[in-house]
């Protein structure tokens, strides 16, 4: 009987360790990573969310003239697919580290090799790959949590906004974008089955020549004569020439092909334009 009772006892002691050990709470300060497409890759960062708490930050929690791994818990890393520029120096993609120095006028935004940095005694500034030198901007709210955004994303630049507390920094981020499609454009046109249309959506987008971008939405419609999407872009682009009458021609087509693909999405776009050029 005491054998059996000690067992009892065992097996109870057993279940109860196991249970602690899966004992899962929050996390005093989240983790969160974030993967924003830009230019023609991505920006992927991973970082720790402490909350203010009540507690003053920076200036105090956060000290001014220290490195800081700029969250909490784990290194804060950034990892761009493909080159970008950040601080007039190019960086190779790739994996790296992202620290910061505030300060009351002025904080220091570091790009590091290292992946690792959890404490100013850890940094090497030997490993820098670049620092640059931004302005923080006073809120007229408190930010709870500390949250990091790829804000302001165009085709070849973005900035890496953080903020926190009564604060924000951004930090401008560029990547090369147009000789990469020219060259991309001029490759494929070689081939058969062209792509016209991503080509002139290219061109008329980003300011470049229209006569161009109107000859391959051309080129695009012989491939398929019934693409409303097409002369919806072709009209478009027509638009933005002047050529006002060629432009409601070319809607009116295009509200004609879509009411026949059932497309209400198309035939409002163009209804929309048409109220432009009136």
């Amino acid at each position: 009987m005491k054998k059996f009772f000690l067992a009892l006892c065992i097996a109870g002691s057993l279940i109860s360790a196991a249970q602690a050990q899966t004992l899962r709470t929050p996390q005093p300060s989240t983790t969160q990573t974030f993967k924003q497409d830009f230019g023609l890759g991505t920006v992927e960062m991973s970082y720790s969310r402490p909350n203010t708490k009540g507690r003053k930050v920076f200036g105090d929690l956060v000290p001014f003239g220290k490195v800081w791994r700029t969250g909490a818990n784990q290194a804060t890393t950034l990892t761009f697919s493909d080159d970008v520029t950040i601080g007039g120096t190019a960086i190779k993609a790739g994996k790296y580290g992202l620290l910061s120095i505030p300060g009351k006028e002025s904080w220091t935004m570091i790009i590091t090799k290292q992946l690792d940095v959890t404490s100013p005694a850890a940094y090497k500034q030997e490993s820098d790959v670049v620092r640059v030198d931004v302005k923080p901007i006073a809120l007229p709210m408190t930010i709870e949590t500390f949250t990091a955004t790829l804000a302001n994303v165009k085709a070849n630049s973005c900035e890496l906004h953080l903020f926190w507390e009564n604060t924000l920094v951004a930090l401008p981020i560029t990547t090369e974008v147009e000789k990469k499609v020219s060259a991309q454009i001029d490759q494929v046109m070689n081939k058969d089955n062209k792509p016209y249309f991503n080509a002139a959506m290219y061109y008329m987008d980003n300011g470049k020549d229209l006569n161009t971008a109107l000859g391959w939405f051309d080129k695009a419609i012989e491939q398929n004569t019934s693409a409303f999407w097409v002369y919806h872009q072709k009209a478009n682009c027509l638009a933005k020439m002047g050529k006002k009458a060629d432009a409601i021609a070319t809607a009116n087509k295009s509200i004609e092909l879509a009411k026949a693909a059932k497309n209400d999405d198309y035939v409002k776009l163009n209804e929309d334009l048409l109220k432009t050029l009136k």
